[in-house]
């Protein structure tokens, strides 16, 4: 069995394992929206099984009661550092030792419609391997997306991630996507390393997906941020920024590539 480097953390488990699939939610400190998306997918119903993964909330939004209220199935607290990548290893490990076919994942600040959820299922289950949501393909939707952001994304980063995984893109910096199990599980992914410690870990499996001639689409999906106020989002400030950016020329670039197919999954 191939060695995994995972952080450490704490479980909860409150029910039983349902769907074939799960949904994976990373989540730090979103008070409401994540109460308010929780409440959204329970109502939508999509065939999943909710995996929370926590890196390590203080504001009290993840209260037992209520993620047991809207059908949540773990929660995973990372402890110690690392951000989203560290927080997603985590949770996509646990998914994997659990017996799941495919993962998908949702960012926990409810800018996501969550009515797509079925269609990654349906993809995975259809035989795609990576399913990236986009909301620049027919039938996706955006509102009040940032010019800041939608240059970086149109501009930036959906073209070098589409030159580097040699698939065309068109939404790359959404976290709204899926895996399916075989590709998690390939030793030339080896996507559980400290390595991938901060967001390297979205991009890489853009990227690595296509170079190894996985099956990938895109999907339609809404992405709406609030008209006023903040924008729910952990990347903040000049140089929160340029690390980002730099992290993303480092996966294009095949930094991250594991030294061989023996190499630490």
């Amino acid at each position: 069995m191939m060695v995994r480097e995972l952080p450490e953390h704490d479980l909860t488990v409150f029910a039983e394992r349902r769907h074939a699939h799960a949904l994976v939610i990373p989540v730090i400190n979103e008070g409401e929206r994540i109460q308010r998306q929780l409440a959204r997918i329970r109502d939508a119903a999509p065939k999943v099984d909710i995996i929370i993964a926590d890196g390590g909330s203080t504001d009290g939004s993840l209260d037992h009661a209520l993620l047991r209220e809207n059908g949540v199935r773990a929660l995973l607290v990372k402890r110690g550092p690392g951000k989203l990548s560290t927080q997603l290893r985590m949770a996509y490990a646990w998914a994997l030792d659990e017996g799941y076919a495919g993962i998908v994942t949702i960012d926990g600040n409810g800018k996501d419609g969550v009515e797509a959820i079925d269609d990654f299922v349906a993809a995975l289950a259809d035989g795609y391997d990576y399913v990236q949501g986009s909301r620049y393909v027919p039938g996706g939707f955006s509102e009040n997306t940032p010019l800041e952001r939608w240059l970086a994304g149109r501009v930036i980063h959906a073209p070098v991630m589409s030159l580097a995984g040699r698939r065309r893109y068109s939404d790359t910096t959404n976290g709204f996507r899926a895996y399916s199990r075989a590709y998690l599980l390939d030793p030339r992914v080896a996507p559980f390393r400290h390595a991938f410690d901060r967001y390297q870990l979205l991009f890489y499996l853009t990227v690595r997906a296509g170079q190894l001639g996985y099956r990938t689409k895109e999907v339609p999906v809404s992405r709406v941020y609030p008209a006023a106020g903040p924008i729910p989002s952990k990347i903040g400030g000049f140089r929160s920024k340029f690390e980002h950016l730099l992290e993303l020329f480092a996966v294009a670039l095949g930094f991250y590539h594991p030294r061989s197919a023996k190499a630490v999954a």
